[in-house]
């Protein structure tokens, strides 16, 4: 039980008409402030709506709880309107530091994006993508032939990363995986665990004829020659969870399955 319980709720929900309906009875019950005013964030919906809103709500500092009314619920608790309350009371933290990618595309160089999940280098068309992969500014691989790459944080490896046949990471790991996506040349290259800190960047060969996108969780730069991924100490995401069902509980359950 935390000392000081959260009395200020700032609701949101996703699109999806279960998550209108919890937030129209969740409002009626508790009541809504603002964002300025709130102690607590509870989201409702999916895992996609929960990192849209870890990223939208980041400068603000305040600990997101989710609750699942969407169809990919890891990142979210159960849903359960009658003991909010008393879940957000119990609630467990988890503090999730974001990637951060850089992509120089033919325009210039891109926005830079933040990444709760993965950043990941992907082809736009039928050609497979190349890519030259440098580590801490040294040359690993000189030639990957695949649909993509990705990095990933450990509490993203249960996503796209998994999806791609990756490692799953311990979420106080200080480790990211680097991970290919349908690795042609070298046949079933599935990777690398890299430190923390490392800088990985990724050079698009022949991308003319091979377009790639960089993608960071949702934020997209296309036709980019260079994408670089790295730990964004400086910054971090609050998650609540509620007792034995956090992060680190989720994904040892995962290897189990």
């Amino acid at each position: 039980m935390r000392d000081m319980p959260f009395n200020q709720i700032a609701f949101a929900a996703s699109q999806a008409p279960e998550a209108q309906t919890a937030l129209d009875l969740l409002r009626g019950r508790f009541g809504d402030v603002s964002l300025g005013e709130a102690d607590v964030i509870v989201a409702l919906g999916g895992d996609g709506f929960m990192l849209s809103t870890l990223h939208s709500c980041q400068p603000l500092g305040l600990p997101v709880y989710g609750m699942n009314r969407g169809t990919v619920g890891f990142l979210m608790n159960g849903y359960d309107p009658e003991k909010l309350l008393d879940r957000l009371a119990r609630a467990e933290e988890a503090v999730l530091p974001p990637l951060r990618m850089e992509a120089t595309a033919a325009a210039g160089a891109g926005e830079p994006a933040l990444a709760i999940n993965e950043v990941a280098l992907l082809r736009q068309g039928p050609q497979a993508a190349k890519l030259r992969i440098s580590v801490d500014g040294r040359e690993r691989m000189a030639e990957l032939v695949c649909d993509g790459a990705l990095v990933c944080t450990p509490a993203g490896s249960t996503a796209y990363n998994y999806s791609a046949h990756g490692p799953i990471l311990p979420i106080g790991a200080d480790i990211l995986a680097l991970t290919a996506i349908s690795a042609f040349r070298p046949r079933r290259w599935r990777g690398a665990l890299l430190p923390k800190e490392a800088v990985v960047q990724f050079d698009v060969m022949e991308r003319e004829k091979r377009g790639v996108a960089a993608v960071a969780d949702s934020a997209e730069v296309r036709d980019v020659a260079t994408g670089r991924s790295r730990s964004e100490p400086g910054i971090s995401h609050r998650l609540l969870f509620d007792p034995d069902h956090g992060l680190e509980e989720r994904l040892l359950r995962e290897q189990f399955t």
